[in-house]
């Protein structure tokens, strides 16, 4: 036996149950993971809230976490017992000590980052490695604007993007959040409570706007995304924080400057066990480089997921949260 959290209905954080359960022996494509480290997203309280649909409740919850390789399949190749991994796109899960998988969507883990590291790095890094070197490839010199640049994916784009010459533009709820991100990287903040992020925006970049917008908050920011586009310029929606964009007219971008808008996921980039290696290698030597830190900004116990999905949802967070089994 071993401990979890599940749901048995759509809610809020109050639904969440800390149980037993027998985790399942692996398939012979599969391998059993024991949890040192799990990470904390945005997308765990989709599931939870039920804008986004899992197979069946009850339902466990996360699709990140660290540890140790307890069991495999018979089939399963270029892995060992007690190897150390870590996963970001595994089947829902993660938040338990114990955790099956396709053996497909491990990657090893270097001796140089510790579990707590990884379960908080992994899935925020994969995201802001297919934000800006894949959907699109951020050039020298370039000035985008990112949302929620003090939040776990928003601190590690700042530091990527200064590594690549870019100018990143953050958007931050408070003057403590604008020091941290401009502590790791952000070329400028705004503060969305006090500024007009459209007109500073014009104001930081002479009236040319960016030439891309990252934006994971999705309905409060949709329309002031699409105005700090530049002509021709991507919108790439990547996240719903305070809801689903919907009824989007599409003639809206052609008035704003014939403007091109994406709607990625990580699952659609990481899609073969090669693709999603080559991205956490990239991932991983950013960080040996050390062009990339980690920063955990809270740590909660398995048992205690909900008070950290509660935090997290009321924007109470800064870097990345890891729950501990």
């Amino acid at each position: 036996m071993a401990k979890r959290i599940q749901f048995s209905r759509h809610g809020g954080p109050e639904v969440l149950e800390y149980v037993d359960y027998q985790p399942a022996a692996p398939g012979p494509h599969e391998v059993r993971v024991r949890n040192r480290a799990i990470g904390l997203n945005f997308i765990d309280t989709y599931f939870r809230n039920g804008l986004y649909t899992p197979p069946a409740l009850p339902s466990s919850l996360g699709t990140e976490g660290a540890g140790e390789i307890e069991a495999l399949g018979s089939a399963v190749q270029g892995l060992q017992l007690g190897d150390r991994v870590a996963y970001a796109t595994a089947p829902l899960g993660a938040y338990s000590e114990l955790h099956v998988m396709p053996a497909t969507q491990v990657v090893k883990l270097p001796d140089s980052i510790d579990f707590e590291q990884a379960a908080a790095v992994l899935l925020k890094g994969l995201t802001v490695q297919y934000l800006l070197r894949q959907t699109y490839e951020v050039q020298p010199g370039e000035t985008i604007l990112w949302h929620a640049a003090a939040g776990g994916v928003g601190l590690i784009a700042c530091q990527w993007a200064k590594a690549l010459g870019v100018q990143l533009i953050g958007t931050v709820s408070s003057p403590e959040k604008a020091k941290l991100a401009e502590a790791h990287g952000a070329w400028k903040t705004i503060d969305y409570s006090r500024e007009d992020v459209a007109a500073r925006v014009l104001e930081l970049t002479d009236g040319a706007k960016c030439t891309v917008v990252y934006d994971s908050v999705g309905k409060d920011t949709w329309t002031t995304s699409l105005d700090c586009v530049e002509p021709r310029g991507l919108l790439v929606s990547f996240g719903n924080a305070s809801g689903p964009v919907e009824g989007v007219n599409l003639g809206v971008l052609a008035q704003k400057g014939s403007l091109y808008v994406t709607r990625p996921t990580l699952f659609g980039y990481a899609n073969t066990q090669e693709r999603l290696q080559a991205m956490a290698d990239e991932l991983f030597a950013m960080l040996a480089a050390g062009k990339l830190q980690v920063d955990i900004g809270q740590r909660f116990s398995l048992a205690d997921a909900a008070k950290a999905q509660t935090a997290l949802s009321a924007r109470q967070t800064t870097g990345s949260t890891v729950l501990l089994p």
